[in-house]
């Protein structure tokens, strides 16, 4: 059940925002901004320096020409030749694209992933002079625990959407309503339908620090954060940053790699001597990870030289498809749910997939979601130096899988460590019940 504060609101200055994604809006749903923390300056008293209302996020409604424009395109792709081995080593294969084109621009239909948006009730609200938007579903018992949820790249919010209704009501959902959540899933800058940076900084950092400032707004004095992906990134550096009201965070994609290990692996080099079995498995996985990630060091490099993902439909799917995961790249996940039409059990399907890439398409985001990775300049999985509470789980299908030695040292605060049985690098997509099960533990310490 879906609990929105019944007040009136008003949005202004949206006409601009919706001229830039070429989308039609129209009315939302109604918020009643929240009542100012105490000791922090009220909200006309900010206003002086930035509008910081909390604003109803209009309805989505995309122009029918721009989905014919889409078809348009994807019908016209201009293909290359086959691969000339077989099998992903050069990349996502042509049988895989053309098949999976076929079917986007004849029997994909994105209003239905426009309804399920419309469904939820969304927000914007200026931070650092940046629009963001997202996702806030209160639930219905009063002594929910607010939880801010990171997506990642090459993500959206619609990765989070199936974890609402299980996180607001576990009771309905085999859990305890005492575990329930209120769920905020903002969209990161350049994402989605937050708006598009115009100058520089908005890293993760940056990121850390504006969330907690929603949160702020929202009236929230106690919460917690969730990450994975990019949102790993994120949760660690509100760890870091240690706000005012963060009880603690959950990451499913753990920065837990000994400086020895990191450097090791940095040039190649054999595993250090004196490493458990899970941490050789750990060091082996990462190796191989390393090796796939292409299109991190051209997005970290050259980002605005990607104009044919701004430009192709069929170039922008297969750019965010060849992702890779614990079993494979493109990720092994995503690769067998472009054969899947349903699914009784939460996994992904060709549709998801599609609603995502759409998402991308039709907000043109391509290119400003690249350019997280030039704006970072840290390592990906060596420690942080988190104190504040930390809850980790690790998914056998992740990049790498921590193993709980290195997770103690590297969150001297480890609340729960846990390795769930189904689950990859998209785990809340993938296997959503799992995931809020493991959400609903880690955090119980923590109420």
């Amino acid at each position: 059940m879906f609990i929105v504060s019944p007040a009136p609101a008003r949005c202004s200055s949206i006409a601009s925002a919706a001229a830039a994604l070429g989308i039609v809006l129209t009315a939302a749903f109604s918020y009643a901004n929240a009542a100012p923390v105490a000791g922090q300056p009220s909200a006309t008293q900010r206003a002086t320096a930035e509008d910081d209302s909390i604003r109803p996020f209009p309805k989505i409604h995309v122009p029918q020409r721009a989905i014919d424009d889409l078809r348009r395109r994807v019908a016209a792709t201009q293909w290359p030749e086959k691969e000339t081995v077989s099998d992903t080593s050069q990349g996502v294969p042509l049988a895989t694209m053309e098949r999976l084109a076929h079917y986007w621009a004849t029997d994909y239909n994105w209003r239905k992933a426009e309804a399920k948006l419309n469904a939820l009730p969304q927000f914007e609200t200026t931070i650092d002079g940046v629009k963001i938007h997202f996702i806030h579903v209160r639930s219905k018992n009063p002594h929910a625990l607010p939880l801010i949820i990171n997506h990642g790249w090459p993500g959206s919010v619609l990765e989070q959407t199936k974890l609402i209704g299980l996180l607001t009501d576990p009771a309905a959902h085999g859990g305890n309503a005492e575990d329930a959540f209120d769920v905020v899933i903002p969209s990161m800058p350049g994402y989605g339908f937050s708006g598009k940076p115009t100058g520089t900084g908005w890293g993760p950092e940056h990121m850390a620090r504006a969330w907690a400032e929603l949160m702020r707004r929202l009236g929230y004095q106690r919460y917690v954060a969730q990450g994975g992906d990019w949102g790993a990134f994120i949760v660690d550096q509100m760890g870091l940053q240690a706000p005012a009201g963060l009880l603690g965070i959950h990451t499913n994609m753990p920065a837990t790699v000994p400086t020895e290990v990191d450097k090791a692996l940095q040039i190649g080099a054999p595993a250090p001597a004196g490493l458990s079995a899970d941490e050789k498995r750990a060091y082996e996985q990462l190796a191989r990870t390393f090796k796939q990630v292409d299109y991190a060091r051209i997005m970290g490099s050259r980002p605005q030289t990607l104009y044919g993902i701004a430009d192709s439909p069929v170039g922008l799917a297969a750019w965010l498809l060849d992702h890779n995961d614990a079993d494979g790249q493109p990720a092994a996940a995503v690769a067998s749910a472009l054969d899947r039409a349903t699914s009784a059990t939460g996994e992904l399907t060709r549709d998801e997939i599609l609603d995502n890439i759409t998402l991308y398409w039709l907000t043109n985001t391509g290119v400003s979601a690249s350019r997280l990775y030039w704006e970072y300049k840290g390592g990906f999985f060596n420690v942080k130096g988190v104190k504040i509470p930390v809850a980790v789980s690790v998914f056998p299908g992740e990049q790498y899988q921590a193993p709980r030695s290195w997770t103690e040292k590297a969150y001297p605060n480890l609340v729960y460590y846990h390795q769930a049985e189904k689950g990859g690098h998209f785990a809340a997509w993938e296997q959503p019940t799992i995931f809020a099960q493991e959400l609903r533990a880690a955090f119980r310490p923590l109420r």
